[in-house]
């Protein structure tokens, strides 16, 4: 799966991205760099990239912005790269769609492995071979579990981030249980619960306003007091 993916990486500093291009390239995948946004703009209709790995702060159109369009506009999964300490532009990435972030600066065998993950989630295959999918109600949305896609009550696609799908998937094989952030974390993104580390509260959020009539007071996703989430997915 992974020897085939194809990855842009756009990033202003020519030495990080001949790192990076040099880096992946010797993973197997097939690499193309740009220098902004400009330039990623016109790559990515074109090359059709599995995974975007965008710096976040760059001169011009920045990380956020890229990824805000690259949401809108392409199946890519989006890896994003911050600064060490910018703990708010991670939320904000996250927030704008972001797949998952690194930060400035890392381990090669870290980026490899957040990559692996990355494309094991966003790539998986399909199978159908002609059964009906897989469907459920979660909601005032149809969710197909094999098509890792998701409809509203007019029959529109609604846009799901793949980590918003592991979520997501996660809650519906295990609804109405009551699953902690660390429990969400482990079966959902194979990662250990960091205290400071929101972002499945991020994400939820997110959920809640696709798949609830009134967000403000969730009756399918649910939160228990003191303990974490449950998925009710008829809502009564």
């Amino acid at each position: 799966m992974t020897e085939k993916a194809r990855i842009i990486v756009c990033d202003d500093e020519e030495p990080m991205r001949d790192m990076l291009e040099e880096l992946l390239t010797d993973e197997g995948y097939a690499v193309t760099t740009a220098r902004d946004g400009a330039e990623l703009r016109r790559l990515v209709p074109k090359l059709r990239p599995d995974l975007v790995i965008c710096d976040l702060k760059m001169p011009g159109e920045d990380g956020l912005s890229l990824t805000r369009w690259l949401r809108a506009e392409s199946h890519a999964a989006v890896l994003m790269l911050t600064g060490m300490g910018s703990v708010l532009d991670r939320v904000v990435g996250l927030e704008m769609g972001a797949d998952d972030y690194l930060a400035k600066p890392f381990e090669p065998a870290e980026l490899r492995s957040r990559i692996k993950a990355v494309l094991r989630r966003t790539m998986a295959q399909v199978h159908a071979h002609g059964r009906p999918p897989a469907r459920i109600r979660v909601g005032r949305c149809v969710v197909d579990l094999e098509q890792r896609t998701m409809f509203d009550e007019t029959g529109a696609k609604v846009p799901l981030t793949a980590m918003e799908f592991d979520l997501l998937y996660t809650f519906i094989t295990h609804a109405k249980r009551v699953l902690s952030r660390d429990t969400l974390l482990e079966l959902a993104h194979h990662q250990r619960w960091d205290p400071f580390d929101r972002s499945i509260d991020i994400r939820i959020t997110r959920l809640r306003k696709k798949l609830e009539v009134d967000p403000t007071k969730p009756r399918v996703l649910r939160t228990v007091r003191g303990e974490g989430y449950m998925l009710v997915p008829d809502g009564e």
